[in-house]
């Protein structure tokens, strides 16, 4: 599913016109990224957990030369399936 398919599919069961749920679609999404960059934790109960996590910096292998090199340290974005969406699904 799309970002355009869920605005569709939230317009046509709220009665709400694509543009406005367009816009709240847009504002939440924007609101975890935010979040998200300032290095909090965003828990949607029922449905799951956003956040950020550190790589820290390791060794690693050139697969074409097999030469050593580093790998430097990162940041990135995880998440984790609520117990009701991990239900739902199964």
């Amino acid at each position: 599913m799309s970002k355009a398919d869920l605005i569709n599919v939230v317009a046509a069961k709220t009665e709400i016109k694509k543009k406005d749920v367009e816009l709240v679609v847009n504002a939440a999404l924007d609101a975890i990224v935010e979040a998200m960059k300032a290095g909090d934790k965003v828990q949607l109960m029922g449905f799951g957990t956003f956040e950020v996590k550190q790589r820290e910096e390791r060794q690693g292998r050139n697969p074409a030369t097999g030469e050593t090199i580093t790998i430097p340290a990162s940041k990135h974005p995880t998440f984790t399936a609520g117990k009701a969406l991990k239900d739902s699904v199964n």
